[in-house]
C-alpha cells in the first residue's frame, strides 16, 4: 500500500556546515557554486525521502543570496517538500546562517528546485501529495502553485529557444 499524503515535517532534512577559506571567494563569501552543490544535495536527500525512491533534479528553479555567507561562519540548510504534483516535487531550501555565540539565525538564501521519483526502470512514479502543519509551511504550500504555473511557463520557453537554436544550426551546416 502507497501512502497518499505526508506532512511536509516529514521528509524535512537539515545540513549544517562551517564555512572554510578554500570554500569562498577572494571577497572572502562562500563560492555560490559550493552552495548549490549543498543546495542540490540536501534537495535530493529531501525528495528521496519523500517519494522513497530514487531520483533526478528536473530544475533549479532560483537561488537567491540575501546576504553575504562568509569564511567561518555556520550555515545550515533546511529543506523541505513544499508541493508534490504526480511524479515531480518542489523542495524549498532555506539556508542561515547561525551564530552560534548570540544564538541567532539569519536567512542568508533561499532556492527552490524541482526533482522527479523514478521507478526501478527509471520512469516517472507517483508520489504521495503533501500538507502544511506550521504557518511556515502552509505559506510555502499555498505560494507553489504559482512558482508551478512559472515554472510551466518556463519550461515551455526553453522548448521553443531549443527548438529555434536546432533550426538556426541546422542552417548554419547547410551554409557550409
Amino acid at each position: 500500500m502507497t501512502v497518499q499524503e505526508k506532512a511536509m515535517s516529514e521528509s524535512k532534512s537539515i545540513k549544517t556546515r562551517q564555512v572554510f577559506p578554500q570554500d569562498t571567494n577572494h571577497h572572502h563569501t562562500m563560492f555560490g557554486g559550493t552552495l548549490m552543490s549543498n543546495v542540490d544535495e540536501i534537495s535530493a536527500i529531501t525528495a528521496m525521502k519523500h517519494s522513497n525512491s530514487q531520483v533526478v533534479t528536473a530544475s533549479t528553479d532560483s537561488i537567491d543570496f540575501l546576504m553575504p555567507i562568509k569564511t567561518g561562519d555556520i550555515v545550515a540548510f533546511e529543506a523541505i517538500i513544499s508541493y508534490a504534483g504526480s511524479s515531480s516535487m518542489e523542495v524549498c531550501v532555506q539556508i542561515f546562517i547561525e551564530d552560534v555565540f548570540k544564538n541567532e539565525r539569519h536567512l542568508a538564501a533561499l532556492s527552490f528546485l524541482t526533482f522527479v521519483a523514478l521507478d526501478d526502470e527509471g520512469k516517472p512514479h507517483k508520489v504521495p501529495k503533501v500538507y502544511p502543519e506550521t504557518e511556515t509551511e502552509k505559506w510555502f504550500h499555498e505560494t507553489a502553485v504559482a512558482r508551478v504555473k512559472r515554472r510551466k511557463e518556463r519550461r515551455e520557453e526553453s522548448k521553443k529557444t531549443i527548438e529555434f537554436l536546432s533550426e538556426v544550426q541546422k542552417e548554419n551546416e547547410n551554409l557550409k
